[in-house]
């Protein structure tokens, strides 16, 4: 996925035995300044003070017609890498995002990042 000079790559999608599913991958700044993620913090209320971070995105189960956001901890902070002080340009750095998991039967949701466009990832099965 790639916007605005921007690459969000995911390497694995993991559905966990917990009952959820883990997502895992890179994001690569290739603008010209340092990039802080803004763009794709939450709009929820609850999810708003985690700043720049993955707290917006969402899975989309379409057969199932489902979207699933972000797991959250009792305090509100997403289960989400936070990009605290942002991505130097030219830089690449690691992320994770943790959702609830789909039906047992859905091998395939679309990922959902805001100025993102949506990438369809099949969920591969955790040990």
């Amino acid at each position: 996925m790639k916007s605005n000079g921007v690459t969000l790559t995911v390497t694995s999608a993991t559905r966990d035995q917990g009952g959820f599913i883990t997502l895992n991958g890179q994001v690569t700044n290739g603008t010209s300044a340092r990039w802080l993620g803004l763009d794709w913090a939450s709009d929820e209320q609850e999810l708003r003070k985690n700043g720049g971070s993955l707290a917006g995105a969402s899975l989309v189960d379409e057969a199932g017609k489902k979207k699933y956001l972000v797991l959250r901890d009792t305090e509100g902070r997403c289960l989400c890498t936070k990009f605290q002080g942002g991505v130097p340009q030219g830089d690449t750095t690691e992320w994770f995002a943790q959702f609830p998991a789909p039906p047992q039967g859905t091998t395939s949701v679309q990922l959902q990042v805001p100025t993102m466009p949506p990438a369809q990832l099949d969920i591969t099965e955790g040990e």
